[in-house]
This record gives C-alpha cells, structure tokens and sequence, in this order.
C-alpha cells in the first residue's frame, strides 16, 4: 500500500490514514486544529500527534468557549505541563486565539463558514507526483493568514495556516499515488 513518504512511524501512519486531508466541519475539531499547528511551529508534528490527548485535556477538549476564560494563573500552570509544548507565547495566543474564534463565530455564523470560504466551500484537489513538488503555502493559505492576523489571531502564518488547511481538508495535498488520494476527494 503506498502512502504519502511523510508518514512513517505508527502515530504518523494512523493520523495519515484516518484524519490528514479529511474535509472537517466542525468549529471544535477545527480550533483543535488551528491550535495544534500553531503549537507545531519549530517542532515536528510527531511531537504534536504525542501530545495531542494532553493538550486536550489542558484545553477541555478545545471548547473556545472554556479557553477563552482562562485565567493567568491557569495558564501559568500549563507552562509547567510536560504533556504540552510550555512555550508561554503558543499557550497564551492559545487563550487570545479563543477569544478571536469566538468572534468570528459571531460575525459569520460558524468558524467552518469562514474559514473554508477561502477555498469555496469545497476542497482544491491538487495533482501532486512528488512530495518534493507540494508548497509550503499558496496564495489561500497567505490570504487566511493575513485576515486571521488582523483579527487579532497568533501563530497563524502562510506556512501554518497551509499546513492547517491540509490537515483539515480544505486542500487534497495526497500525493497522486498515495491510496488516501481518491478516499478523501
């Protein structure tokens, strides 16, 4: 079976068979997302995917609701958690990008409506023969970027809100001879 060359432990291999380029709609599990790979930046995503069951406990289960209340002492305490990355800056941007969640869910109904309205509501299908040949960020991802940015969003660059997108589908970045290709289209 032929799969995408990045997934190569057993962690790697279950999130790139179950999860990686799923179209997701739900606001939860795409501000798990968001924060998952802001967290990721500097770091692997294995480091991430090790981490994944304690940041959800750090950050009850993503509920923006919850996390957008969380006090300084409170955060102050997950800088002291080894089952998360203690960076103090991605753990407070965690709490700040809560907030700004929430806003967007005010202003556009849902955070699913906003965000896949970059790519029109539906997938972009890329062709990729070569991992090689996949970018690190296009001109969507640049666009959600800037507009994350200004309102008010951390640790959502072009190169972590492309790596997002794919992640939760809203690009198809399997590479053509990879068998999740034509699963997820």
């Amino acid at each position: 079976m032929t799969r995408c060359a990045w997934a190569r432990t057993p962690l790697g291999i279950a999130y790139h068979d179950r999860e990686w380029g799923v179209p997701v709609h739900d606001d939860r599990v795409l501000f798990e997302f968001l924060t998952l790979e802001g967290a990721q930046a500097g770091l692997s995503w294995e480091t991430i995917l090790k981490k994944r069951e304690a940041y959800r406990e750090a950050f009850a289960g993503f509920d923006p609701e919850v996390v957008a209340k969380l006090k300084p002492a409170h955060v102050a305490r997950l800088q002291k958690d080894p089952g998360i990355v203690r960076n103090a800056l991605k753990i407070r941007s965690t709490v700040s990008n809560a907030k700004a969640f929430l806003a967007v869910q005010r202003e556009c109904g849902s955070f699913d409506a906003y965000v896949w309205s970059v790519v029109g509501g539906t997938p972009r299908v890329n062709r990729w023969k070569s991992p090689r040949l996949i970018p690190a960020r296009t001109v969507q991802s640049d666009t959600l970027s800037r507009d994350l940015l200004r309102r008010g969003f951390k640790f959502v660059g072009p190169t972590i809100c492309y790596a997002f997108m794919q992640a939760v589908g809203m690009v198809n970045d399997h590479t053509i001879d990879c068998f999740r290709y034509r699963e997820v289209m």
